[in-house]
């Protein structure tokens, strides 16, 4: 069940959603989501130092991204084809029997600008600053604003409380996150993790 305009105030007041700084429900609260805010940190690809980003590489996309700041009133500019990561202004908390959902800004779909690639859902027991992974899918540049409006979130009730929220568990890679971290997927690729399977005449390596 997706929570609406009501539900999500009554979530906040009873701290089952905590958005930090706490919303202008005036201006940011719709029927059944909530609007975030652009922050001011934008981390790019430097792709001309490597040909290619190897996910078993624990230093390799963190060596390749760099940080970028501007000012309030600064403007960046992401051209065609362009993908960064930024974070909203806003922290987000949610509950054990929560689910929170990304959602792109329509306005902003129909200049081209998407606002996850694939990382949508934020599991119960989610804490910390969400991580927008942009996109420029159009034809011209866009310039992006910090504080702006650029994306919403909605919420469903579980049916029941999660035994293993995200805030539990031991390879939770994003937990209390403050900034736009890089990718942390070679945790996953350990040698001692996977495993080989068969497929046709070759052997693929699998995570267990």
């Amino acid at each position: 069940m997706i929570l609406s305009d009501r539900d999500i105030r009554a979530y906040l007041q009873r701290k089952k959603i905590e958005i930090v700084p706490f919303p202008n429900l005036d201006e940011q609260l719709g029927s059944c989501s909530i609007d975030f805010h652009l922050g001011d940190t934008f981390k790019i690809f430097n792709h001309s130092k490597y040909p290619y980003i190897d996910p078993r590489s624990p230093n390799l996309t963190s060596e390749i991204m760099k940080d970028i700041s501007i000012s309030q009133d600064e403007a960046f500019i992401m051209r065609p084809g362009e993908f960064c990561l930024a974070t909203t202004v806003e922290h987000l908390k949610i509950g054990n029997d929560l689910l929170g959902r990304l959602e792109g800004r329509s306005s902003l779909g129909r200049i081209g600008i998407i606002v996850h690639s694939t990382a949508a859902r934020f599991d119960p027991g989610w804490d910390g600053v969400p991580v927008l992974e942009l996109g420029n899918i159009g034809v011209l540049p866009v310039a992006l604003y910090p504080g702006m409006k650029i994306c919403s979130f909605t919420f469903e009730e579980l049916s029941s409380p999660s035994e293993n929220p995200y805030n539990t568990r031991k390879n939770a890679k994003y937990i209390g996150q403050k900034k736009p971290d890089a990718s942390r997927i070679s945790q996953e690729m350990s040698n001692s993790d996977v495993r080989y399977v068969k497929h046709g005449r070759k052997a693929i390596k699998f995570k267990n």
